[in-house]
């Protein structure tokens, strides 16, 4: 089992995705407060090695980059537009049900936050590979005020 995690770097929360590139899927997917993020990725190594971790080189990256364990191998990925692209990203994964389809893309709004299906995108884009989303969508484990 070939595991990787990508974070969508962020000051109060962040997306994080656990992948296992043998299976060509996510394993996990979160929406999570940026105090979290360490002993999330914490867990995710007591289950097993992460061949390497993916990070988008947005808002935080710097901060985080300081902050990841030392000894996780680091890709560091342009993440330009993957706001635009994990919104699309999202309905493809879980296309609209009922009234939704019938509106333009444009005007869907996924129902949950898009740091995680962010992650994905920026790990997608490291990989130049589609990976695979098992239903639900990503948790949300961070709570607005």
């Amino acid at each position: 089992m070939t595991r990787i995690a990508a974070l969508d770097p962020g000051r109060s929360k962040c997306g994080l995705v656990l992948v296992d590139l043998d299976l060509g899927r996510v394993l996990e997917g979160q929406v999570a407060p940026a105090e979290s993020v360490l002993a999330t990725l914490e867990q995710w190594r007591g289950v097993g090695p992460l061949e390497r971790m993916v990070i988008g080189n947005g808002t935080a990256s710097a901060h985080w980059r300081d902050q990841l364990p030392a000894d996780l191998p680091l890709t560091v990925v342009d993440e330009r537009g993957t706001t635009l692209a994990a919104r699309r990203r999202y309905w493809e994964l879980w296309p609209p049900q009922g009234w939704r389809r019938l509106l333009p893309e444009g005007l869907r709004i996924p129902p949950c936050d898009l740091d995680a299906v962010a992650a994905l995108v920026i790990l997608e884009s490291a990989l130049n590979r589609r990976l695979q989303w098992p239903a639900p969508a990503p948790l949300r484990t961070w709570l607005e005020p």
